[in-house]
């Protein structure tokens, strides 16, 4: 008898549609864009790179708070760090933005339907009250 292994194994949320590590993944990017203090570190790093103390001038807090986002942000997989002599630079990284905004589609879709739908009842309004 021959015995097969699995390879690696999914487990889906409750509807079964995404892989529990995707939306552990996407639970993190959503939890660090919840906070404005760190959407205004997101902002200042989609124009450049930028030292730690940078964005710390950037954001009313003190310095500790600001290494506590940075590290939520680099958890979430938002940004990166390196090394510069005595100083940490980071740079924004889009990619989980670019799942972010995928997984917000099909509700922008939905949305966008449904305020067509709307646009097309109030010009019928306008037609009839002509």
């Amino acid at each position: 008898m021959i015995q097969i292994q699995p390879v690696f194994t999914v487990e889906c949320t409750l509807a079964g549609t995404y892989p529990s590590s995707y939306v552990s993944v996407m639970n993190a990017v959503l939890h660090a864009l919840a906070d404005e203090s760190r959407r205004t570190v997101l902002e200042i790093l989609r124009d450049h790179p930028a030292s730690a103390g940078e964005l710390a001038d950037a954001l009313p807090i003190a310095r500790p708070g600001v290494s506590r986002h940075l590290r939520v942000l680099r958890e979430a997989g938002l940004v990166d760090v390196r090394q510069d002599a005595q100083r940490r630079i980071y740079t924004l990284r889009p990619e989980a933005l670019v799942e972010v905004d995928e997984w917000l589609g099909g509700y922008r879709r939905l949305w966008e339907n449904r305020l067509d739908a709307l646009h097309t009842e109030i010009a019928r309004g306008k037609k009839a009250r002509r």
